[in-house]
């Protein structure tokens, strides 16, 4: 495990399969839309590699629809529509994630939150887990003009927290995050134990480090 080589200032994490495990919820929305058509169930485990691509990723498993396709921007509203109704009833932080943001407002170290979740999801979600109200900052995909992975949003967060982004390591489960952090001049840190996209393999992100639990954090911060 690579130890950064700076002073941390702040710790940003991804939502979605970083923090807290939402796939459950998000393949039961789009199960919804398929019973709807009365079309056969789907696995939750065929989902979850998918989780971190929210509505682009649930829908292209559940229907076979790429973005590009005409038929996906109305899938995508009943898909967000239908998600807006069962955000917390199956979603939960990561365990170890409690104590991770325990120790970090302990040792008064600031940390924050960077999603590419729409704000009118997040706030819901973050209200339903108390654990995560104390982010000094969340950045959602609609906050800035641009979602990861464009930096921007790694930026806005550092700046609410007052710090420079390349005092500041941002912890994700999907490339996106890693590009976007590394743009941003982070120390970034792969998420393994999050969704990681298909295949699963995050040796070719170019991630500065990698961690296999929430509370491995810690390590690299060199806080018990």
């Amino acid at each position: 495990m690579k130890l950064p080589s700076f002073a941390v200032k702040a710790v940003l994490f991804d939502l979605d399969g970083t923090l807290v495990d939402s796939a459950p919820d998000l393949a039961l929305a789009v199960e919804r839309m398929r019973a709807a058509r009365q079309l056969p169930a789907l696995s939750l485990e065929g989902y979850r590699p998918h989780a971190s691509s929210g509505a682009r990723g649930m829908i292209q498993v559940a229907f076979g629809v790429p973005p590009t396709d005409p038929a996906y921007e109305a899938l995508k509203r009943e898909f967000l529509s239908r998600y807006e109704q069962c955000l917390l009833q199956h979603t939960r932080c990561f365990d170890g994630v409690d104590e991770l943001v325990d120790t970090l407002a302990q040792g008064q170290m600031p940390w924050g939150i960077v999603t590419n979740k729409a704000q009118r999801l997040t706030d819901p979600v973050l209200a339903g887990l108390p654990t995560l109200l104390g982010a000094g900052a969340v950045v959602c995909g609609d906050t800035t003009p641009w979602p990861k992975p464009h930096p921007e949003p790694l930026r806005e967060a550092a700046r609410r927290l007052g710090v420079s982004p390349g005092a500041c390591i941002y912890v994700g489960d999907d490339e996106r995050d890693i590009v976007a952090g590394r743009e941003a001049g982070m120390f970034t840190v792969a998420a393994r134990y999050g969704y990681l996209g298909v295949g699963g393999e995050t040796g070719h992100w170019g991630a500065d480090a990698e961690v296999l639990s929430p509370l491995q954090v810690l390590k690299l911060l060199q806080l018990p």
